[in-house]
């Protein structure tokens, strides 16, 4: 090739970069490449307006690092990732507090999709989804009610409830799917839950949201009449003429809600797998961040129309830098995997235990009292100490420190409740780690 030729195939590749240069500036999602480690080599101003909020001294150089409070499974996946090239994750939903935005919006939902494109290379493109998720979360709703609407039933029990959730009489069905005989009636309809399952509140919650909807679905693990568990969905509707004539007001006993039992046993592997994949942490196995921040503000929003306390315990794992530097990532990995073991084995069913940071888990206690989670904790803490994780044919000791926060009502956010606990963690930190400390005052 002559000089001439040279000289134009450079200006063409010249041009070529230029031009691939504007569309990733001016794309209408963040762009960002990024070394397998995360080191930033390019990135366009729409990522950088999304991911400037999250990093606390401003220096954005690195992706991992930018979202290693909220999204800190991501480095785990890419080391995770064997194959040359391909999709890490797609669509990853990320969820922002409150304190991450300057103009105190509502928690903001960044999409994430990583691409590995060689041994050296990563591309990922955010998106806030905030819009989006809010109307997926009423489809899916929707889609629930029409499945059990329309799906083939093959194994259901229809129970009458009183006005407030009482099985007001018994038939066929209920004995068929629960084993419970007559002497079910006038028990509230928990009786069909696991006891760590619900709460008294939550019994409320689900008849005032079918007044309010039309319907209230839920699935989960149920208990027969002899102890044994199935998986089922359960539908409370009110019914349509519960306030007409035919029905005695003065009858507190007369049915006004009907609820349908469906047990979908064999259908709980594909649940939980679908489940899983959009609301587990994929180290650890407990709620992720996008679950967390679901069912705390369900939560919150009902204890605002119905008032109860609801306790936040924000838990993490001391000097885990520490822990890191000894025994590398992997390492780590399995304290943080053998933390979220104990954590799931330690709190109820009905509480949210979910990894919400790096080394940083949070558990959202339903109808709890400051004392009642601060106990809870204490168990937790003493647990963690006396059971150092297995690693490598050897194990890791290690401790955590808490902070608890209770929410009595009021008006209280999200936001607010979890700064209160998060100083709470503060001050057990300062006092040395391994302890548990109480937000000074109840959060209203």
């Amino acid at each position: 090739m002559n000089v001439d030729a040279r000289t134009a195939a450079h200006a063409r590749l010249e041009e070529e970069h230029e031009a691939l240069m504007q569309f990733l500036y001016l794309a209408p999602v963040g762009l960002v490449q990024t070394s397998v480690d995360g080191e930033i080599a390019m990135i366009n101003p729409i990522s950088a307006q999304l991911l400037m909020p999250l990093v606390a001294d401003g220096d954005l150089h690195n992706l991992f690092e930018a979202l290693r409070d909220v999204a800190p499974e991501l480095r785990h996946l890419c080391a995770m990732f064997a194959r040359p090239s391909g999709m890490v994750c797609d669509g990853m939903q990320i969820h922002l507090t409150q304190a991450a935005q300057a103009d105190g919006r509502r928690p903001q939902v960044l999409s994430l999709s990583l691409l590995k494109l060689d041994a050296t290379r990563l591309m990922a493109v955010l998106q806030d989804v905030t819009e989006q998720v809010r109307r997926e979360r009423q489809l899916r709703q929707n889609d629930a009610w029409l499945s059990a609407l329309l799906t083939s039933i093959t194994d259901y029990a229809l129970v009458g409830l009183d006005r407030d959730g009482r099985v007001a009489g018994w038939n066929e069905t209920i004995g068929r799917v629960t084993g419970h005989s007559h002497a079910v009636v006038g028990s509230p309809y928990s009786v069909f839950y696991p006891a760590d399952a619900t709460t008294p509140e939550h019994v409320q919650d689900r008849l005032v949201e079918a007044d309010r909807n039309g319907w209230s679905l839920d699935e989960g693990p149920r208990l027969r009449a002899d102890g044994s568990a199935f998986w089922a969905s359960a539908m409370i509707s009110p019914l349509p003429d519960r306030d007409a004539a035919a029905c005695d007001p003065a009858d507190p006993a007369d049915p006004a809600y009907c609820m349908v039992l469906r047990d979908i046993s064999d259908k709980r592997e594909a649940i939980e797998k679908r489940r899983k994949s959009v609301f587990a942490d994929h180290l650890t196995g407990v709620a992720n961040r996008r679950a967390f921040f679901e069912a705390a503000e369900l939560e919150l929003a009902r204890s605002r129309t119905r008032p109860r306390p609801t306790a936040l315990i924000l838990i993490d794992a001391d000097h885990f830098k520490a822990i890191n530097d000894r025994h590398g990532h992997p390492g780590g990995d399995a304290v943080l995997r053998h933390l979220g073991a104990l954590l799931a084995t330690t709190f109820r069913q009905v509480d949210v235990v979910a990894r919400v940071g790096g080394e940083e888990f949070a558990v959202l206690l339903p109808s709890s009292t400051l004392e009642e989670a601060a106990a809870v904790a204490e168990r937790l803490r003493r647990l963690v100490a006396a059971r150092p994780a297995p690693f490598d044919g050897a194990t890791i000791p290690f401790t955590v420190s808490a902070g608890v926060a209770v929410c009595d009502g009021g008006q209280l956010g999200l936001d607010a409740l979890m700064k209160r606990a998060d100083r709470a963690l503060y001050a057990a930190k300062a006092a040395g780690r391994d302890r548990v400390e109480l937000a000074a005052e109840a959060a209203r």
